[in-house]
Parts: C-alpha cells; sequence; structure tokens
C-alpha cells in the first residue's frame, strides 16, 4: 500500500447545526466531525464545504478559526442558508430531521481551493444528495487522483441504492453500519456475506461494519475478519448520547491510515475514542484537553 504519512486528509461535505430538544444547537455533519477530530490529532485537514451567509455560517467559520483549521475549502452561500438537523433522542439513540436545501447541497466546483500534492479524500454519501455538490465531489475525483474514503451514511429519504453502491465503486476503503450494509446487500443473508460481497463487487482493500454496542468488524480483501469489542459497558450519562459516535470511529480509520498503525491497532483505538465521544453531548468536544489527553496515550504528541 502507499506510504500516506505525508498525506493531507482532503474532508468533503456537510457542516451543519445539530439542534437537541433542550434548545442546544452543536457543531456537526458527519465529515465535518471527522475534520474537526484529524484536527485535534494533529493531521490539519482541508475541510471543503459551503455555509450560509446568515448567523449560523458566521458560527460555524469562527469555530473552525478558534480550532486552528483552513477555511479555504469553506464556501460562502448568499443564496442557501445554513445547513441544520433536528436530533431527537430515543433511548439513547438518535434520530435525524436533515433539512433540505441547505448550503452545504450547492458545493461549487468553480470554487474548489488548490489541493495539497499529496492527500487522502473522505467524504459521506449525505452531502451527494445534490447534484451540485454532486458534481464538485467528482471535480475532485477527476483532477486529485487521490485514494478515497467512503463513510457511508443512508439518512431517509436522502439516499438511493445504485448511487450509494457507485459512490463505493470508486472507494479504496469504506465504513457503515450493520443495518446500512443490510440495506446495499438485502440479498445475502448475513452479515459476513454482505461484507465479503460488498468488499469484492467493490474491490476495496477493507471494509469496516460497525456494530454499535457491540464494537465492529473489518474485512479485508486477503480475507482476513478482525473484530473490536469495547472493554466496558459502563451505562452512558443522562447528558451524554451516541451523537458522532461513528464519525468519531471514522476519523480514526484514517489517522491509521495517514500514520499507517496496524489495522488491529487502529481499530481498537478508533473503539476507544468513539467511547470517549458518546460520554459527551454532541458530536464534538471542544475542550482541547480532551484530545491532548487521548494524543498522550497514543504519542501523537
Amino acid at each position: 500500500m502507499t506510504d500516506m504519512r505525508n498525506a493531507c486528509p482532503v474532508v468533503f461535505g456537510e457542516v451543519l447545526f445539530d439542534r437537541f430538544p433542550d434548545g442546544r444547537a452543536v457543531l456537526g455533519g458527519a465529515p465535518f466531525n471527522v475534520a474537526w477530530h484529524l484536527q485535534a490529532f494533529g493531521r490539519a485537514p482541508l475541510m471543503i464545504s459551503r455555509v450560509g451567509n446568515d448567523a449560523l455560517g458566521r458560527n460555524i467559520r469562527q469555530a473552525m478559526e478558534g480550532w486552528s483549521m483552513a477555511l479555504r475549502g469553506l464556501q460562502l452561500d448568499s443564496q442557501h442558508p445554513t445547513g441544520t438537523v433536528d436530533v431527537s433522542i430515543h433511548a439513547g439513540e438518535p434520530a435525524y430531521d436533515i433539512v433540505d436545501q441547505r448550503a452545504y447541497d450547492f458545493i461549487d466546483a468553480t470554487q474548489l481551493p488548490p489541493l495539497p500534492e499529496s492527500s487522502v479524500l473522505y467524504h459521506g454519501s449525505l452531502a451527494l444528495r445534490n447534484p451540485v455538490s454532486r458534481q464538485a465531489l467528482e471535480t475532485l475525483r477527476q483532477h486529485s487522483g487521490m485514494a478515497l474514503f467512503v463513510d457511508v451514511n443512508l439518512r431517509a429519504p436522502w439516499w438511493q441504492r445504485d448511487a450509494v453502491l457507485a459512490m463505493l465503486q470508486q472507494a479504496r476503503w469504506a465504513k457503515l453500519n450493520a443495518e446500512e450494509l443490510a440495506c446495499l446487500c438485502p440479498e445475502e443473508d448475513s452479515l459476513e456475506a454482505r461484507a465479503r460481497f460488498l468488499l469484492a463487487d467493490c474491490e476495496l482493500e477493507w471494509l469496516v461494519v460497525t456494530l454499535g454496542g457491540a464494537g465492529a468488524q473489518v474485512f479485508m480483501a486477503a480475507a482476513d475478519t478482525l473484530s473490536i469489542v469495547p472493554t466496558q459497558s459502563a451505562p452512558v450519562a443522562a447528558t451524554a448520547d451516541t451523537v458522532g459516535a461513528g464519525d468519531a470511529f471514522a476519523s480514526v480509520l484514517l489517522l491509521g491510515l495517514l500514520l499507517d498503525w496496524p489495522m488491529q491497532q487502529t481499530l481498537q483505538r478508533a473503539q476507544t475514542f468513539a467511547s470517549a465521544i458518546v460520554g459527551v453531548r454532541g458530536a464534538t468536544v471542544s475542550d482541547a484537553g480532551f484530545y491532548q489527553r487521548i494524543c498522550a496515550d497514543w504519542e501523537l504528541l
């Protein structure tokens, strides 16, 4: 596999505010969450997205500046508002009402920033619901030749099976949860059969399937399968939630690729970090000390 230790992570997709039942609004969007974590881990990602010329958009810019994130990939839209999602929590699990026609649906291919010479491209599936952003992503792919990590996020009604499978055909690595895997491969009768089919059909190097509280499994082209199970099952505090746990997991998968960690180590660290995010409210943490403790444990400092 190509050495990617000097590669810059380029993250494409939605940045938005998750609005919770208690009235709080928390910065979110799966790609943005991943970029936020990678910045804290010292990888200086290039986040490509679009926000409205409104108060929420200004808040996003301020938050990124405060977190020392690059702003050159953040486009400004005077016609469409910044993205929002209304989050409700049922039995500890999040449900999402994702508003349509937001700024991140209109990422403009003509406003894409210059790309680092060595890059890895990460994106999900939600921002591709609109043809404008799909064209911007296609422009990135055509002109960059970057290796691609796809993180599947199936949010009804904003996905179509054929489109997601076509997206995965272009990927080198992919992540999704067990329910999403069943939706994409309904003909197969077990998790392993579905994963093996998708791995072979899309010619992926590896496919990670997250299993919620049961951990995760990674299926590799060499026919190996690795698993990780959470080391503790302490109850989640009432002030916490599982919003962003999958994004936290994905950020460490990408970090492991960039730092050439062994896959079992990457899985263990991804599970550890996802569990830490479950212990807080929302998908990102603005306390630098939260990340510094993890970076020290992983010798990233």
